[in-house]
């Protein structure tokens, strides 16, 4: 750490070992880095969970507002029409957000086709080809013959079992 690198990563899983817990490498880290670099905790399955926006979530939020109001005001500029507004093509009612690395306006009705509203997800996940390996970096204990990668098993089962791998 005191040559040229900038960061580091300790990845680990949460059952590698009883005594060598996320908080025992924290400590172990800060105790043995003061002075030369700092600690901190991440744990995906928190930062999934939201909390206080950071200054990228507030800056993101401001440039997804301001598209957003010019959107708006360009679509009523096209449907403005002898003091009325006719918006009733499927285009007028949209969602903003990314998709594929641009920010894009995604129709309301285009929406509906694909989610999953009982689970409030999509109906396609492009992560399930990636379960298998996931699986293998939690420790369960999987048949790589018997695995059926893409099912969503765990989002549609209402209790999770540990034995069974999900």
């Amino acid at each position: 750490m005191k040559t040229d690198i900038q960061r580091g990563l300790v990845l680990r899983n949460e059952k590698c070992h009883e005594h060598y817990t996320t908080e025992f490498l924290y400590n172990l880290y800060s105790s043995e880095g003061k002075g030369i670099f700092d600690c901190r905790i991440n744990v995906l399955g928190h930062l999934q969970q939201g909390g206080a926006p950071t200054p990228f979530d507030r800056n993101y939020g401001t440039k997804l507002g301001v598209k957003a109001v010019l959107w708006m005001s360009e679509k009523l500029q096209e449907v403005y029409s002898k003091g009325r507004v006719f918006a009733n093509s499927g285009d007028t009612a949209c969602v903003i957000g990314l998709r594929k690395k641009v920010v894009a306006f995604s129709p309301v009705t285009e929406l509906k086709k694909v989610t999953d509203f009982e689970h409030r997800l999509p109906q396609e996940q492009w992560w399930l080809n990636l379960r298998l390996m996931l699986k293998m970096l939690a420790n369960y204990q999987i048949s790589l013959t018997e695995y059926i990668s893409g099912q969503m098993e765990h989002v549609t089962r209402r209790t999770l079992s540990i034995e069974k791998g999900f």
